[in-house]
C-alpha cells in the first residue's frame, strides 16, 4: 500500500500527464499521497437549496435547483460572454461565462435539470451567477460528496484549465475508490485508544467530505495530532541521541581570566537572570557532553556579557572560542562591546569580515594556528577553508535563524571534536514556536532587564501629525540627543504607495537643513566602508539623525540615541517593530519610539501598533504575532522559512496540541528510546520514512 501512496498523480484517474503536470507545478501535487494531504481551507454547507425568488447579491454561495432554458451571447471584445436562462419554479436567473464556453454549450444540455452553486451577484438590476458550478441533479447521489462541502484553494492557471475546487474534490473521490479503505495505519493501536484518535482512513475521508462540523473538528484533531507528534517525536530521540552518542570537552576551570573579568571589568552587576543562565550554561560546560543551547533574551537584556563570560571559561581551560554574526555591522558591534569590556585583561581578540584585507586575513590565520588568538568574532568569513583554529571549545552564533543549516555545520567541522555550541537571538520566540523550531536544544531565557533601564515609551502619530513630531525631535537633539528614522524600502516601488528612504532624506534635509544639523544615511546597497562611514558620523555623535533601512534592525547599540522613529510602522511585522525599537533604550535616559502610519488602518495593523504603545514585553509581543500572522513573520529572516512543512497544524492557534504531543513523545522514548519495541514499530517505520531523506534541519552539531 505504502507503493501505492507514492505512485505519481498522473496514473489516477482523471488526471493524466498534462493535468498532472499542472498539479506539479500550481500545488506541488507529484503523488497520491501528496493529494490525499493537501487538505480544504474551508467548507461550504450545501445542505440547502435556495428558491430563484429567494436570491440577493447579499447572500454567500448558494445552490439552485432547475433547467437551463437557452444558451446566447451579450456583450463584444473582452467583454464577451455566454449566458444562459435558468429556470425554477419561481423565476430565472443568468448564468454568464467569459470562458471557456464551447465545452459550456456541449456539456450542458437545455431542460435537463442540474444543480447550479455559485454567488448571486446583480448587473443591470438582473440577478447573476458568473462561472458557476454545475452538475447534473440525478449524478449529485451517485459521487462521493456531502453536504458539507470541502473548498480547495487554487490557482488562476489551474482555474483556466478547469481544475477548480470542485475537480480536485472530484479526484479525490477517484483516489478514496481507488484505495478502498486500505490504507496503512501510521500510528499504532495503543495510542490511538489510549488518546482516543479516529483511524488514519477516516480522518483522511472525514477531512475531505465531511457531513458536518464535528466530523471536521474530529478528523482535524486527528491529523493535527500526528503531524505534531512526528516532529516533536524527531526532535527529542535526536536529542536524546546526541546527549548519548556526542563527548563534549570538560571546562573543569574557571580561572584567572574569569575571576579578573568579573571581580574587576564586569560593567554592572549581573541580574538574577543572567546568573540563573550562567549556571545553566556553566553544568552544560562541564557535564562532559557537548553543550547545544539557545539563549534567549530581548534587545538589550545582556546576552553578549553571558556570552563572552562562557568564552573566558573556554579560555580558562586552555581551547579557543568565536563569535560568528549575520552581518559586519553585527560583528562590529560585538568586537567593540567584547574589547571594551576585556580592556587591561591579556586576552587576544580578533574581528575577521568579508571587507578584511588579505595581510589581517593571514595573519589571523597564524595566530590561530599558534593558539596566540583566544576569541575571534566575524560573520560568514569564519566558514571559509582558510580560517583553522587550532583547538576550538566554544562556538557562540548570534541570530542564529539567519544562518542557513550548511553554514552553521561548516564551523563545527572545523574541530576534529565538536565544540560546545550556544546560539543567542534577540527575537523572543513563543514558548510553542520554539518548542517546534529549536525543540532539539536546551534553552535559557534572560527575561529581565539590566537594572536602571527605564521601559522606552511608544508613541504613534499619523502622517497628518508630521510637524508634531518634528518639533519633539528638535527639542531631543537640543538636548544632546540622537534619532534613528527607519524607512521599509530603499527606493520607490510602483507598488507600495508608503514613504521610502530617499523620499525621507530628502524631507528632512529641509526640515532640519545643514549646518544646524548633520544627516547619516544607512541601507544595505551601500558598500561596506561607506555604509561604515555614515555609521561612524552617527556612533560619534557627529550626525544628529540616522536615516536607515531596517539594516539597523540587529547590532547598532547607541546609547546616546534616544529616539526611534518607524515610518509606514503598519508595513512592519510586530516581531520587527520590537527589534527596531530596542535599538533605543540602551542608556538610563528616558527613550521613545515614535510610530508613524498613513490616517487608515487595516484592523490587523490597528491592532499591532496598539500592542506595541501597550507593552514593552518581547515575550507576549512574539505570543501576539504568532496569533496574528502566523510563524512567518517571527521567523521571516530565515533563509530557508520554517524547516517543516506543515500539512495542517498551525502553530499559532495549536499551542497546546503541541505541548501535549511533546509530553507523550517524551514519554514514549524514555521508555523505548530507539523504538524497538515490537508496539512501537509503527513509529520507527513512519519516523524512517518522514525523516530519513532529509538532512536533520535542527542540526546544530
Amino acid at each position: 500500500m505504502q507503493d501505492l501512496l507514492d505512485t505519481e498523480i498522473k496514473y489516477l484517474q482523471g488526471v493524466g500527464p498534462k493535468r498532472a503536470e499542472l498539479l506539479n507545478k500550481e500545488l506541488n501535487i507529484f503523488t497520491y499521497r501528496d493529494l490525499l494531504y493537501f487538505f480544504p481551507y474551508k467548507y461550504i454547507d450545501r445542505s440547502r437549496i435556495y428558491k430563484i425568488n429567494e436570491l440577493d447579491q447579499e447572500l454567500p454561495f448558494i445552490q439552485i435547483k432547475g433547467v437551463i432554458k437557452g444558451y446566447y451571447t451579450e456583450g463584444r471584445g473582452s467583454g464577451k460572454r455566454l449566458v444562459a436562462d435558468f429556470q425554477d419554479d419561481t423565476g430565472s436567473i443568468k448564468l454568464v461565462w467569459f470562458k471557456g464556453t464551447k465545452w459550456i454549450m456541449q456539456s450542458y444540455v437545455p431542460n435537463a435539470e442540474y444543480i447550479v452553486f455559485g454567488k448571486p451577484g446583480i448587473f443591470n438590476g438582473v440577478v447573476n451567477i458568473i462561472h458557476p458550478e454545475i452538475e447534473a441533479a440525478e449524478k449529485i447521489a451517485q459521487r462521493i460528496s456531502s453536504a458539507f462541502q470541502a473548498q480547495y484553494s487554487t490557482t488562476e492557471t489551474l482555474k483556466n484549465h478547469f481544475l477548480t475546487s470542485r475537480a480536485v474534490s472530484k479526484l479525490l473521490g477517484n483516489l478514496f475508490r481507488q484505495i478502498n479503505f486500505r490504507l496503512p495505519e501510521t500510528l499504532p493501536d495503543y495510542i490511538l485508544s489510549k488518546y482516543k484518535l479516529a483511524g488514519l482512513h477516516e480522518a483522511l475521508f472525514k477531512i475531505h467530505f465531511p457531513s458536518n462540523a464535528a466530523d471536521v473538528e474530529k478528523a482535524g484533531y486527528r491529523l493535527k495530532f500526528e503531524e505534531l507528534f512526528y516532529i516533536q517525536l524527531n526532535l527529542i530521540r535526536y536529542k536524546n541521541n546526541r546527549a548519548r552518542k556526542q563527548r563534549g570537552f570538560i571546562f573543569s576551570n574557571v580561572g584567572e581570566n574569569f575571576n579578573n573579568f568579573y571581580f574587576n571589568n564586569l560593567p554592572f552587576k549581573l541580574t538574577e537572570a543572567q546568573k540563573r543562565v550562567m549556571k545553566e550554561i556553566r553544568k552544560d560546560l562541564g557535564s562532559g557532553k557537548q553543550m547545544n543551547r539557545l539563549l534567549q533574551g530581548d534587545v538589550g537584556s545582556g546576552k553578549t556579557l553571558v556570552a563572552l563570560m562562557s568564552m573566558l571559561i573556554a579560555i580558562d581551560n586552555g581551547y579557543q572560542a568565536c563569535i560568528m554574526a549575520p552581518t559586519e555591522i553585527l560583528a562590529g558591534q560585538h568586537y567593540y562591546t567584547v574589547t571594551n569590556m576585556l580592556q587591561g585583561l591579556n586576552i587576544n581578540v580578533r574581528l575577521l569580515t568579508g571587507s578584511s584585507k588579505r595581510s589581517l586575513r593571514s595573519e589571523i590565520s597564524d595566530s590561530l594556528i599558534d593558539s596566540s588568538l583566544n576569541i575571534l568574532i566575524g560573520t560568514h568569513a569564519l566558514i571559509e577553508e582558510n580560517v583553522r583554529f587550532s583547538n576550538l571549545g566554544l562556538v557562540v552564533i548570534d541570530e542564529q535563524h539567519r544562518f542557513g543549516v550548511e553554514q552553521r555545520a561548516k564551523l563545527w567541522k572545523k574541530n576534529l571534536n565538536p565544540p560546545h555550541v550556544l546560539v543567542m537571538t534577540a527575537t523572543p520566540i513563543p514558548r510553542t514556536l520554539a518548542m517546534t523550531l529549536y525543540g532539539d536544544l536546551d534553552v535559557s531565557v534572560i527575561d529581565e532587564l539590566p537594572p536602571g533601564r527605564k521601559p522606552i515609551m511608544t508613541m504613534h502619530f499619523f502622517d497628518s501629525e508630521r510637524n508634531k513630531v518634528y518639533g519633539f525631535l528638535r527639542e531631543r537633539i537640543s538636548e544632546g540627543k540622537q534619532v534613528f528614522v527607519v524607512y521599509p524600502l530603499i527606493k520607490e516601488s510602483e507598488k507600495m504607495d508608503y514613504k521610502d528612504l530617499e523620499d525621507g532624506w530628502d524631507n528632512m534635509s529641509r526640515v532640519f537643513p545643514s549646518p544646524d544639523y548633520c544627516i547619516s544615511v544607512v541601507h544595505g546597497k551601500m558598500t561596506p566602508a561607506v555604509k561604515e562611514e555614515s555609521m561612524k558620523l552617527f556612533k560619534e555623535g557627529k550626525a544628529h539623525i540616522l536615516i536607515a533601512t531596517t539594516v539597523i534592525e540587529v547590532g547598532v547599540d547607541i546609547p546616546n540615541a534616544s529616539v526611534m522613529v518607524i515610518e509606514s510602522a503598519e508595513r512592519f511585522g510586530l516581531s520587527q517593530l520590537h527589534q527596531l525599537r530596542g535599538r533605543v533604550g540602551r542608556g538610563a535616559d528616558q527613550s521613545y519610539c515614535i510610530l508613524m502610519t498613513p490616517g487608515k488602518l487595516s484592523k490587523e495593523a490597528a491592532a499591532r501598533i496598539e500592542v506595541m504603545i501597550r507593552t514593552n514585553d518581547g515575550f507576549e509581543i512574539a505570543e501576539t504575532d504568532l496569533q496574528l500572522r502566523g510563524p512567518g513573520d517571527i521567523e521571516g529572516t530565515m533563509q530557508s522559512g520554517i524547516p517543516f512543512d506543515l500539512k495542517i497544524a498551525d502553530l499559532g492557534k495549536d499551542g497546546q496540541l503541541i505541548e501535549y504531543v511533546r509530553r507523550i513523545a517524551e514519554d514514549i522514548l524514555a521508555k523505548d528510546p530507539l523504538l524497538e519495541q515490537n508496539q512501537n514499530l509503527i513509529l520507527s517505520q513512519e519516523m524512517n520514512r518522514l525523516f530519513s531523506k532529509r538532512q536533520s534541519w535542527s542540526n546544530i552539531s
